[in-house]
């Protein structure tokens, strides 16, 4: 097999890069390609290129490593862009969640939809497509586009349709969901097979097998009320499993900023979320999650580099869909996955144009979806629901349109749970004033918006959420780890 090359964009994410990059590795006709590694920030690009270059060298492998902060030149020549990218970082993140929160918005991770997540997706889709153009311009012709970065659907949505690049989105919640029914069905490698389809972090388990025998709801509840840790987690998802019929592939705090009827009132949330882990419900707590992590791989950084020279567990590959979605395009060997791409038909009941998660099949000849999935009428309503959200959101990252960008907001189904229009309207101003750096689209609306905010007389409150930690420092991360060796 002839060499190619791979960008990674974002490439300063620095354990899921090593995780994609170790991945790679695991496929034997992958070991003579060129990693091309990219980011705005040079003190993490040296950091992961040294990591790579320690893990290609202790393995004794040909791979190349090469880093550069010049985008354009390391997608050049590419025949693979993956995207890791977190526009605004965590300075913009902390708005996603800080601002919402002052009128009534009580998020977990703000990363899809809701407030957060829709002003996510205006401070990426100018990058994105500024990708994609270096991408028809420079890499190699037909060249792919996988993309990590959420907010999932937006971004995938305005690389396909306004980027006019060959992109599939790419997420791991099915196989998380996937792993949680194994476990509480006492499932063994190779005895679990199930159908998930719907859109990106709102994909549902419509036909699960164990041993080829259909599981239904009422086995499904049984088993997750019964298991000790689940039935504490996942309080949240249970109870849509009782009520829609299916389980979620989302986590229990991710699936409730979706809905419009678990986080909009404090006491409501506290009765749904649990506190053993940031992602089954506290507030901002991806948030404080990825600070916490930020600031870890700055002081443990000696620790990752030594690990990196051990020899490598080949047989230790990840369940991240690239590496599998690569070698199934280059040697044929076929892979089945859960992808995201535009419907067109694929599932019978949602918009021909939303970016839908569903199965499908990879070969030489491409990714194949499975086709003719009809949802539960109530997994369609809500997923329409965020598709409308969805779509005005990317036409008004587009054009720029800060009146479309309002209405999406306004009509995300928990922001309306809680907000009135003129609430929207004053929160929207707020965070395009505060995010004016990342959001060029809309350089030419800024000025009212901050005029508008002088006069307003809609009322905001300081509230830190119904269930907010303090980010933990590093003394605090090393006692929690040691604690956790030791209970081991």
């Amino acid at each position: 097999m002839s060499s190619f090359k791979i960008a990674i964009i974002g490439a300063g994410s620095i354990g899921f890069t090593k995780k994609l990059f170790t991945d790679i590795l695991c496929v034997p006709e992958f070991r003579d390609i060129e990693v091309a590694l990219t980011d705005i920030s040079e003190h993490n690009l040296r950091m992961i290129k040294t990591i790579l270059s320690r893990i290609v060298a202790a393995n004794e492998l040909p791979t190349k490593v090469t880093a550069t902060t010049d985008r354009r030149k390391a997608i050049e020549g590419a025949r693979y862009i993956i995207n890791c990218v977190r526009v605004g970082g965590l300075e913009a993140y902390a708005d996603d969640i800080r601002i919402p929160l002052k009128y009534g918005v009580d998020q977990c991770v703000g990363d899809t939809i809701c407030a957060g997540g829709i002003l996510y997706g205006q401070r990426n889709i100018p990058v994105i497509l500024d990708f994609c153009k270096d991408i028809r311009e420079v890499a190699e012709p037909g060249a792919k586009f996988l993309n990590y970065a959420n907010p999932m659907a937006m971004n995938t949505w305005a690389a396909i349709e306004y980027g006019k690049v060959d992109t599939v989105g790419l997420c791991h919640g099915v196989q998380h969901g996937g792993e949680q029914i194994a476990e509480i069905l006492g499932a063994e490698d190779g005895e679990l097979d199930f159908i998930c389809s719907g859109i990106n972090h709102q994909t549902w388990f419509v036909d699960v097998r164990l041993n080829g025998r259909k599981i239904g709801r009422d086995e499904l509840v049984s088993a997750f009320e019964a298991h000790p840790v689940f039935s504490q987690q996942e309080k949240l998802r249970i109870d849509v499993l009782k009520r829609f019929g299916v389980y979620s592939t989302e986590s229990n705090g991710h699936l409730s900023e979706y809905l419009p009827w678990y986080r909009k009132r404090p006491d409501e949330i506290t009765r749904w979320i649990d506190m053993s882990d940031w992602i089954h419900g506290e507030t901002g707590g991806y948030l404080r999650y990825s600070t916490e992590n930020r600031n870890w791989f700055e002081t443990e950084y000696p620790q990752f580099l030594e690990s990196a020279s051990a020899p490598l567990d080949f047989k230790a590959r990840s369940n991240e869909h690239a590496s599998h979605i690569l070698e199934a395009l280059e040697t044929g060997r076929v892979y089945r996955g859960h992808f995201n791409l535009k419907n067109n038909g694929v599932i019978t009941n949602l918009p021909p144009d939303a970016i839908i998660e569903s199965p499908g099949f990879v070969d030489r000849f491409g990714i194949n979806m499975v086709a003719g999935i009809t949802l539960p009428e109530a997994c369609a309503a809500t997923c329409i629901a965020s598709i409308n959200v969805q779509r005005m959101s990317v036409h008004a990252a587009i054009a720029g349109d800060i009146d479309l960008l309002k209405l999406a907001v306004l009509h995300d189904p928990l922001v309306g749970a809680i907000c009135t229009p003129d609430e929207v309207w004053q929160m929207v101003d707020e965070m395009v004033v505060a995010q004016a750096e990342w959001l060029p689209q809309y350089a030419h609306a800024i000025d009212a918006a901050k005029d508008r905010l002088s006069r307003s007389t809609v009322q905001t409150r300081t509230w830190n959420g119904a269930a907010r930690r303090p980010v933990r420092s590093i003394e605090e991360l090393r006692a929690d780890k040691a604690d956790k060796q030791a209970a081991e």
